[in-house]
Formats: C-alpha cells, sequence, structure tokens
C-alpha cells in the first residue's frame, strides 16, 4: 500500500514538472526573444530590473530559468552581476505569485483549456497558434496535476506514522528547513514544492509549524538550482546565482529567528491552511525584494571575493573551446561528416551568439562591448576555414554520392555561415558604432519595428541549427516558409518607414539609412541559416525549380 501510494505522489510530482516545462516551453517559442529583450533592459535600473524578472518568472513559471537566461547575458558583458541580483529578486516574487494562482481551485477551466489548446494545436498550421496552444494544454495539465496531488496525498491523514512524522517537524525547524530544501533541489522547482508542502497541509494533516520551515527551506533549495545549473559556465554566469544563494540562506536563517519568537497572524490571511503557506511564502519574496534590492551592489562585490578569477593563460580570460572536428574519423566519412556538422552547429551557435545582442548595440552600445563582439567574427573565420580543410581532407577518401553531396552542402552552408558572421559584425555592428558616434537614435516605431525583425530572425537562426541537425522535413519547410515571410516583412517595414519620412519624423530621417541597412542585413541573416533546409526539400521533391511563371 506505502509503495502505491509513493509512485502516486511521484508520478502526479512528475507530470507537474513536465507541465510548467511545456508551458515554459511554449512562452520561449512564441517570444523568446522578446522576453530575453525584457531581461536586458532591466539594467537600466533596480526597480527595472525586479519587475521585469518577476514579470517573465510569471511567464516562464520559473524564476530558475530567469537565472539561466540572466547568467548567459551575464556572460556576454550585457547584464552586470547587480542589476542580475535585481532580475533575480524579481523573479523569486514572480515564481511565488504563479503559486498563489495555481492553488486556486480552477478544476472547472481544465476541459476548456484542453479543447481550445488541443484546437489550436491540431488543426491551426501557424507556428506561434500552435505554441499558443501548447501553453494552454500545459496549464490545464499543471491543473490536472495538482488534483492527482491533492488525491494522491489524502491517504496520509490517516497514516499512522504521519503525526510522528509531523511532531517531529515541527519541533525541529531546522531539520524541516533542510528538508525543504533538499525536496526543492531535488525536483528542481521552487513552484512544485511549495504546491506539495500546501497539498500536505491541506490533506496530510501537516501543522504550520512544520510547513512553514519548509517552504522556507524550498527556497533555499531553489536558490542552490540555479547556482548547480551554472555550474559549467563563465564565471560572470555563476555570480548572480550565488548572490540570490546568499540572499534566500540570510533571508531565511533570519526568517526562522523571527518565526520562533514572534508567532505569525496567518488567520487574519486566510482561514485555508494551504492559502496560508502560500501566504508565507509570497511574504518572504516580497521582503526579501524590499529588504535586499538596495543591497545588490555590495552582494555583488562579496560574490566577486567569493568566487575570484582564475588566470586562464596568455593574456585571455575566454575558454577556449575544443573542435568538433576530428582528425582521427577523417577516412571514415560517415563519421568525419558527423564531426563536421557538429563543427557547424557551433560555427552557427557562434554567429547566434553575436546575433543576439545587435538591437541593444544599435540602441545604446558601448564601444568596448561592440568590439569585443566584432572580435568574435575571427573565431567565425576561423572555423569556417577548418570546415572547409577537414571537408576538402575527407573528400580525398572514397565516398559515396550520397556522402559527396552531403559533404557539398556543409561546406556551402559553412560558407554562408561566414557570411552571416560578416553581416553581424561589418554592417549591424558597424551601425551601431556609426550611430553611437552620431548621436542618432531610431524613432519609437522603426525602434518596434527593428526589434520584432530581430526576434522572428534569432528564433529561424534557432530552428535552421535544429534543421541542421535533425534533417526533419516539416521543420525544413517552416524554415523556407519564413523565408518568404521576411522577404514580405522586409518590403512592409520600407513602405512605413517611407511614410514616416513622408511626414517629417525627425528620428526616422536621421537613421534612414542605418534603419534600411538594418532590415536587408537581418533579411540577408535569416536567408542565409535559411538556406540548410535546401537540399533536405529538394531531396523530398517539395521545392519548385523556378519562381517564374512559364513563358507563353
Amino acid at each position: 500500500m506505502a509503495i502505491v501510494l509513493f509512485i502516486k505522489i511521484l508520478g502526479s510530482v512528475m507530470l507537474l514538472l513536465y507541465a510548467v516545462r511545456m508551458v515554459r516551453t511554449g512562452f520561449e517559442r512564441v517570444s523568446g526573444p522578446a522576453l530575453k529583450r525584457t531581461i536586458i533592459k532591466a539594467a537600466s535600473g533596480r526597480v527595472a530590473g525586479a519587475l521585469s524578472g518577476m514579470a517573465v518568472a510569471i511567464l516562464l513559471q520559473s524564476a530558475t530559468a530567469v537565472a539561466v537566461l540572466a547568467a548567459s547575458f551575464a556572460t556576454s558583458g550585457i547584464l552586470s552581476t547587480a542589476a542580475g541580483l535585481a532580475v533575480l529578486l524579481g523573479a523569486d516574487l514572480g515564481s511565488s505569485l504563479v503559486v498563489q494562482f495555481l492553488v486556486f481551485d480552477l478544476s472547472w477551466l481544465v476541459p476548456l483549456l484542453l479543447a481550445i489548446g488541443g484546437w489550436l494545436f491540431l488543426k491551426v498550421e501557424s507556428r506561434t497558434t500552435k505554441h499558443a496552444g501548447r501553453i494552454l494544454i500545459g496549464i490545464a495539465l499543471v491543473l490536472i496535476s495538482l488534483q492527482l496531488i491533492g488525491e494522491s496525498t489524502a491517504p496520509l491523514k490517516e497514516a499512522q506514522f504521519m503525526p510522528h512524522v509531523a511532531e517531529y517537524l515541527a519541533g525541529d525547524a531546522s531539520t524541516a528547513l533542510v528538508l525543504g530544501a533538499v525536496l526543492a533541489f531535488l525536483i528542481h522547482s521552487s513552484v512544485a514544492a511549495v504546491l506539495m508542502i500546501a497539498a500536505f497541509v491541506q490533506n496530510a494533516g501537516l501543522p504550520l509549524e512544520a510547513a512553514v520551515p519548509l517552504v522556507l527551506g524550498a527556497n533555499v533549495g531553489a536558490g542552490g538550482v540555479a547556482l548547480w545549473l551554472t555550474r559549467g559556465m563563465d564565471r560572470k554566469a555563476r555570480l548572480m546565482p550565488l548572490g540570490n544563494l546568499i540572499f534566500r540562506a540570510g533571508g531565511a536563517l533570519i526568517a526562522m529567528l523571527l518565526v520562533a519568537s514572534i508567532p505569525l497572524p496567518l488567520e487574519t490571511l486566510s482561514s485555508d491552511p494551504a492559502q496560508q503557506i502560500v501566504a508565507v511564502h509570497i511574504l518572504f519574496n516580497l521582503l526579501l525584494v524590499l529588504t535586499c534590492l538596495p543591497l545588490t551592489g555590495p552582494v555583488a562585490r562579496l560574490t566577486e571575493r567569493l568566487m575570484p578569477s582564475k588566470e586562464r593563460g596568455a593574456g585571455t580570460n575566454e575558454t577556449v573551446v575544443k573542435s568538433a572536428l576530428d582528425q582521427r574519423v577523417v577516412h571514415v566519412p560517415r563519421l568525419a561528416l558527423a564531426s563536421a556538422t557538429r563543427e557547424l552547429l557551433r560555427m552557427g551557435e557562434l554567429v547566434e551568439f553575436m546575433t543576439r545582442p545587435v538591437m541593444m548595440m544599435l540602441e545604446n552600445g558601448d564601444q568596448q562591448e561592440i568590439k569585443r563582439l566584432q572580435a568574435m567574427d575571427k573565431n567565425v573565420n576561423r572555423i569556417h576555414s577548418d570546415i572547409k580543410l577537414y571537408i576538402a581532407e575527407v573528400n580525398r577518401g572514397e565516398l559515396t554520392s550520397a556522402e559527396a553531396e552531403r559533404s557539398m552542402e556543409l561546406a556551402s552552408f559553412a560558407i554562408n555561415l561566414e557570411r552571416a558572421g560578416d553581416l553581424v559584425s561589418k554592417n549591424l555592428l558597424e551601425r551601431a558604432v556609426e550611430l553611437k558616434e552620431n548621436g542618432i537614435k531610431f524613432s519609437r516605431d522603426g525602434r518596434v519595428e527593428l526589434e520584432n525583425l530581430h526576434d522572428r530572425v534569432l528564433a529561424n537562426m534557432q530552428l535552421a541549427l535544429n534543421v541542421l541537425v535533425s534533417s526533419d522535413v516539416a521543420s525544413a519547410r517552416e524554415l523556407i516558409a519564413e523565408k518568404d515571410r521576411m522577404r514580405q516583412l522586409e518590403r512592409e517595414c520600407h513602405d512605413r518607414h517611407l511614410g514616416r519620412l513622408k511626414s517629417r519624423t525627425p528620428e526616422s530621417i536621421d537613421s534612414s539609412s542605418v534603419h534600411m541597412e538594418v532590415v536587408r542585413s537581418l533579411k540577408e541573416i535569416n536567408s542565409l541559416y535559411a538556406t540548410v533546409a535546401v537540399p533536405i526539400l529538394a531531396l523530398e521533391g517539395q521545392l519548385r525549380d523556378s519562381r517564374l511563371v512559364p513563358a507563353e
């Protein structure tokens, strides 16, 4: 009986984690670049950072996801440690608000969400609409999993061991704190951990004296998750999760001391025990934001001391990534082409990394950061040269016709990626320098226009790299369709820009040449990445030979 009960609880929790991930993936695919840009703009101030972190965490239903995103921006120098800490404090509060929403009885919504979400996902061809359907289905599964957790924990109320466990945890707050931290770390989600604790309070008779330390511990454990997930990243990326863990752990210890000396008036917040636990979770994170936001600067400096930089040799502070081009298999075409594909993927990711902060550089780019991004183009060129030489060496051996054709496709795509890197370095980033030197700004409408175009290109770059690895026909079709859509968007941008020039908008007049150059460059980068889909669709007979109407 105990094993069956454990399996039910475990299955319910796994469904909850899967559903939360499903919602997060949907939002990332629908508006991932916009969410990232929201975090990047947090550098404008602490309050703005906390608000942006809270908003993104509510959408992604995860403060950990926000922490990993912010850490990646810290690596590129876009986000400082102090600004990132403000983002993470806001994200913690945002994830606690998600718990409050989910703890409500929304079971009546489940059939409606499944019906609408399933129809959007299965019946509509638009990528954005499909992901919207995915989000709705994910929310429905979250609500279903919460019902299952409630049902599976209910029998614990009658279990003979439960009063002894509850009494022990209520009398030993330190153990309860550690147990809550371990629980949140193991399931990698403070949202799921707090919802589980609330379910145990509601259905299994867990007293509040034990539940409050468990919730505080869950907050500490969730901070440890972000630090664990960024352990392989650059030192700059790990400073923010470390600072956030310091805030959470210090806040939890202070809260434990206060709770031990001052009884919490939880009855005034709600008569429902589960709601009382959620209220403690929200109140804790709200107080963290209010008290720790002014301390982001000092704690950022503290993390610098706790995690000192290490010499990497030869006057450089960048990690050298080992090439995927394996010379040992160069005479085995199948394995050699797989190595070349992996190196091409790295090359494409590097160009994408250079492209990601382009809009921020165009709006208010720092000269030093622009030069650092431009310097990455040398690595792109080096990888391009290495791939060409490697494929040439592979072609000296005996290849089947399919292998020979594949080698030419990879070499061609490497050329296109090298050209895309040049467009970023010599066109887009040079335009950022021009705008900075001349004090020129885009008009509000022009900036939004370019941001939307930039977001679409970033999403298509990721899709193209997926197609490179998977050779999926449906994804390849979607990529070519996006190429046609970009051509249409370029025309629309051109027409709207001419309209602003006719209306004599000062910013549009000043930035006219740069605006159109950015549009053309983004469109060309998109087209270069889309070429990866051409041989896949050509092989399937899903490409026309020409767009021309046959001559009469």
